[in-house]
């Protein structure tokens, strides 16, 4: 397949850490999904007074309708160009699934983050688990909306070009990088950045900057918000000492300090 993202596209992910791409696959599909996930939920999807908590994590899903998604043309068309051909590794798993409910309840997960690359020295330690300059294990963050999200329908946060400020605070800390907490502590240190919201159709992916900060939100809309996070893995880290061609990815971190 041809190019999916133009050259604007690119330069956009390089200096904001993300693009979104919409119809990366189908709403047939993100149906047939929710009525999957509607199944390990506790809670009836045409009642909402059993919509009781304000968030269900579900775990790891690998029926068909989960890796069509994540597999689609579009979509390895669009990673080939921000991570390199025969760099990343499919994705045979949807990943965490938070499913976001109307409440006026706090989740307790609404903190701003960065996602994690590699495990720490608990494998079992979400919280320990690391980030270095050199994104081991991790090519992009993937938000993958398998239902509408308008603005009150707890989109992601995303702090637009804060994946520059985290590449400086990861440089001086080498391979062994930050755990996830030593990060996120540090995060309020940070240049203030324009919040833009991953709002969309059911079938709308945003591509991100594996250091991309981000949060999630309180859901104020109506129906619940059914979004996977799954991470795009990669064979190895990223490139960026070396003066030669490089991914989008590797521009961006290389950008800040060369």
């Amino acid at each position: 397949m041809n190019n999916i993202l133009n050259p604007q596209q690119i330069q956009s992910f390089i200096a904001d850490g993300f693009v979104r791409i919409d119809n990366a696959f189908s709403a047939n599909l993100a149906a047939e999904a929710r009525d999957i996930l509607w199944k390990d939920i506790s809670a009836d999807p045409n009642d909402s007074s059993t919509w009781i908590k304000p968030v269900v994590w579900l775990g790891m899903y690998t029926q068909e309708p989960f890796i069509k998604a994540a597999n689609t043309d579009i979509l390895h068309a669009a990673f080939d160009q921000l991570v390199g051909k025969e760099k990343w590794l499919p994705c045979m798993s949807m990943g965490a699934f938070p499913v976001r409910f109307p409440s006026e309840v706090d989740s307790g997960d609404t903190g701003w983050h960065v996602d994690a690359g590699f495990a720490g020295e608990d494998p079992n330690d979400f919280f320990a688990a690391r980030i270095n300059v050199y994104s081991k294990g991790r090519g992009l963050l993937m938000l993958f909306l398998f239902s509408d999200v308008g603005q009150r329908d707890a989109p992601t946060r995303i702090l637009k070009g804060s994946h520059l400020d985290v590449a400086r605070l990861l440089g001086p800390e080498g391979e062994q990088g930050l755990s996830f907490m030593e990060l996120a502590m540090k995060l309020p240190e940070l240049p203030k950045r324009e919040e833009v919201l991953a709002v969309g159709k059911a079938g709308t992916v945003y591509l991100c900057h594996p250091f991309l900060v981000h949060a999630a939100q309180q859901h104020r809309g109506a129906l619940p918000k059914f979004m996977a996070q799954p991470p795009l893995l990669v064979s190895s880290g990223f490139d960026i000492r070396s003066t030669g061609t490089c991914s989008p990815v590797e521009e961006a971190i290389r950008n800040v300090y060369f």
